[in-house]
């Protein structure tokens, strides 16, 4: 059986297989996505404050869960900061408001979602005292026992580098957007030197990399779909994934690459697609 779990740099365990949220909405919905989800498997569940179904997962779990006879400490949840609530005191509080809207005692990750505020325009030097500010909250978060994990998501290596200037508690984790056509090698190499866990969204991509006659070669070869060979590149390498769907089809599909492994050449050739285009949001003007 393949490493399911990674080891952040905080001690704990994470899965590094997980399931997204993103555009998942109402509440039976949600309830019979997150039923066939635990059914299969998954025990960890990304979400987000912009995402606004937080309330909704948290009814969801609070049936489900005992249903499958599994305990808080099984399932791994995780939330992010939405842009308007950067900044000294609103992180604090909004994250608490999270935790009860999922009702839950603690999160197991809490995510910066992106490095700018909300109506700032992405120059405005102010980003960067309202992210130091937020940082700081989750670094109290952690401390008053509501969060176990804390990080960062959408940051470059500048914002990287400029955080640890000022973080006493380093980030656990970091989730960006990377796939065969973005292969972001100086956050895989930072986070590398950093012991900080990589953590990819959008991992499939779109139609154009899902095409891709080299992506395709490889999947017939190992009789998998191009989206199962995409997640295996990402998960063999140590990169987290959290694919979202709402299909129980897919949902089966996508967590069905623990029996195959891809030669280091096959990662190689999928890595040297790289086109560096972003499918979802660059946050490389924000100051």
């Amino acid at each position: 059986m393949a490493n399911t779990h990674v080891l952040l740099n905080s001690g704990l365990r994470m899965p590094i297989f997980g399931l997204g949220t993103f555009k998942l909405a109402g509440a039976m919905k949600i309830y019979d996505v997150i039923d066939a989800a635990l059914k299969l498997g998954y025990r960890s569940i990304d979400t987000a404050q912009v995402y606004k179904n937080e309330e909704d997962i948290g009814k969801a779990l609070k049936e489900l869960m005992p249903k499958y006879k599994l305990e808080r400490k099984d399932v791994f949840i995780t939330s992010k900061l939405s842009p308007k609530n950067q900044g000294k005191g609103s992180a604090y509080e909004s994250c608490v408001q999270s935790i009860a809207q999922l009702q839950l005692d603690y999160l197991d990750l809490f995510l910066i979602h992106w490095p700018g505020k909300q109506k700032l325009k992405p120059e405005d030097e102010q980003n960067r005292h309202f992210r130091m500010e937020s940082w700081l909250d989750l670094e109290k978060l952690v401390k008053d026992g509501l969060v176990k994990n804390i990080g960062v998501s959408n940051y470059y290596v500048r914002h990287l580098d400029d955080m640890m200037t000022y973080a006493t508690i380093p980030p656990a984790v970091l989730q960006v957007e990377y796939h065969p056509h973005l292969v972001q090698t100086d956050l895989f190499e930072w986070c590398q030197r950093q012991n900080v866990h990589l953590q990819a969204y959008r991992s499939i991509g779109i139609d154009e990399l899902q095409t891709d006659p080299t992506l395709l070669q490889i999947a017939k070869t190992h009789s998998k779909t191009a989206s199962q060979v995409l997640l295996k590149w990402a998960v063999q390498q140590g990169i987290g994934v959290i694919p979202k769907s709402s299909s129980h089809e897919h949902l089966e599909e996508n967590f069905n690459i623990w029996n195959f492994t891809l030669s280091e050449e096959e990662i190689k050739s999928l890595s040297q697609l790289h086109k560096g285009v972003h499918y979802c949001w660059d946050p490389v003007k924000v100051a």
